[in-house]
C-alpha cells in the first residue's frame, strides 16, 4: 500500500496494524529494550536504536508515504507532571517535526504524517499545546484533523487516544475521506471544544475525518484470559482474600453479584488510592462489564491490572499475564514478548491498539494515497 517510518516505534504496534502491504523504512526508538524486542519480530535492518535528535538524515531513507509518531504522553498526560510540550519527553514532538522539515527540504516530505497520543494533548496548558501541534503541521505545509478513537471499539479494553493526521497540502481530499463537520463517534465534544480554541487560520486547514463507525465488539475480555499462564502465578487463597479485604462495599457488591451469575465471570482490578474520612486508603476496584482498564506502564504495584475470575464460590485472583496484555493491544499469540515481566508489560502498556491502527489505515491512509494514485494515473492520460 505504502512505505513509512515510524518513530517511538516501542515494538512495532503501528507497524503491526498497518499490515503486510506496508513498507517500513525507518524504526527508531530510543529504549533499548524495545528495540530488541522490535528486532525480534520484525528484524533490524532498518532499526535505529537511539535518541530521536541523534538520527541523521542519511538514516531516513527514501521517500515515505506515511510517517507516523506515537511521541510520549508523560508530559501531556493528566496523571503526568503537566511540563507539555516543553517536558523532556513529550519534548521529542520538536525534533519529530525537524525530521519532516528535513525531508521536506530535499523534497522527500511524506504524503501522510500521523501523531498518536493521550487525549490529555487536547487540554494540555489549556489547549495551547493542542493549538501548537496544530501550528506546527501547518508551518510544515500540511491540512490536518484529528479524531478521537477508543480501543474499546475493537478490542476488550478501555482505551481512547487521540490520533492527529495530516496530509500535505495540495493533495486532493474527496468526500470519501472528510466530511463537511464533525462525525460521532470519533469527534467528541473534547475533540471539537479543541477545535474552537484554535486559531481561525488553523481552522481553515482543519479537516474532519471521515470514517464508518467501527461493527459492533464481539470479543469479551474473558475471551483472552489463560488457564495456565507462564508468565504469572495465581495468588493463594489468602491473597486473594487480603485483595477482597481491599474493595469497599460497592467493589465486593460487585463480587457478589458476579458468585450469583450461574456463569464464569472475569473481572479486572486495579489498586488505587482513596481519601477515606480525611485519610488515604488503598482500595482494590474490580469491574465486571467485559473490558479491562486501560493497560498503563508498571511504575509500581499500584499500576499492574490484576484479574479476579469468580465460578460460582470459587474465586481466584493474580496479575493479568504478559500474554493478556498482548492480546489487549491486538497482538497476535506469535508475537514475540520479553521474558521478564515488567518488560513485557512496559512495553505493551506503552503500544498503540493493532486494530486501531489498521481502522485508520483502511479508511484513512489508504484511501488518501489510492486518491493520490488516481489523480496521477488522470494528469498523464
Amino acid at each position: 500500500m505504502g512505505s513509512f517510518y515510524e518513530f517511538f516505534a516501542g515494538g512495532g504496534m503501528a507497524r503491526a496494524g498497518l499490515g503486510a502491504g506496508w513498507d517500513c523504512l525507518l524504526a527508531n526508538d530510543f529504549d533499548r529494550k524495545k528495540g530488541a524486542t522490535y528486532a525480534r519480530n520484525w528484524g533490524d535492518d532498518h532499526l535505529v536504536v537511539d535518541d530521536i535528535r541523534n538520527i541523521a538524515p542519511d538514516d531516513m531513507r527514501g521517500t515515505p508515504d506515511l510517517v507516523w509518531g506515537s511521541f510520549p504522553c508523560q508530559d501531556l498526560s493528566l496523571a503526568g507532571g503537566g511540563a507539555g510540550l516543553r517536558g523532556d519527553r513529550s519534548g521529542t514532538f520538536w525534533p519529530f517535526i525537524h525530521h519532516i522539515q528535513v525531508l521536506k527540504d530535499e523534497g522527500r516530505e511524506p504524503s501522510i504524517i500521523a501523531l498518536e497520543n493521550v487525549l490529555g494533548t487536547l487540554t494540555s496548558h489549556k489547549g495551547k499545546d493542542f493549538n501548537t501541534i496544530c501550528e506546527a503541521l501547518s508551518n510544515l505545509g500540511y491540512k490536518f484533523g484529528a479524531i478521537v478513537a477508543d480501543a474499546a471499539h475493537f478490542i476488550p479494553q478501555s482505551r481512547p487516544r487521540l490520533f492527529i493526521v495530516a496530509v500535505r497540502d495540495g493533495l486532493g481530499v474527496s468526500g470519501l475521506v472528510a466530511s463537511e463537520g464533525p462525525m460521532a463517534p470519533w469527534h467528541t465534544r473534547g475533540l471539537r471544544n479543541a477545535f474552537e480554541r484554535l486559531s481561525d487560520d488553523l481552522k481553515a486547514n482543519w479537516l474532519w475525518w471521515r470514517m464508518p463507525t467501527p461493527p459492533k465488539r464481539n470479543a469479551k475480555f474473558a475471551d483472552l484470559v489463560e488457564d495456565n499462564p507462564t508468565s504469572v502465578k495465581w495468588h493463594t487463597s489468602s491473597e486473594t482474600t487480603a485483595l477482597l479485604s481491599m474493595m469497599s462495599e460497592v467493589n465486593l457488591a460487585k463480587v457478589e453479584t458476579a458468585k450469583a451469575a450461574g456463569v464464569k465471570m472475569v473481572g479486572t482490578i486495579y489498586k488505587r488510592t482513596r481519601h477515606e474520612h480525611g485519610i488515604k486508603v488503598q482500595r482494590a476496584e474490580i469491574r465486571f462489564d467485559e473490558i479491562a482498564g486501560c493497560l498503563r506502564t508498571p511504575a509500581g504495584g499500584s499500576s499492574r491490572q490484576l484479574i479476579m475470575v469468580v465460578d460460582g464460590d470459587k474465586i481466584r485472583s493474580r496479575l493479568i499475564s504478559t500474554r493478556e496484555t498482548a492480546r489487549l493491544m491486538g497482538l497476535d499469540d506469535s508475537y514475540a514478548l520479553p521474558d521478564r515481566y515488567n518488560e513485557a508489560y512496559h512495553l505493551t502498556g506503552d503500544g498503540v491498539a493493532v486494530p486501531v491502527v489498521r481502522y485508520i489505515a483502511q479508511h484513512l491512509f489508504e484511501k488518501i494515497l489510492m486518491e493520490k494514485e488516481a489523480t496521477k494515473r488522470r494528469a498523464k492520460a
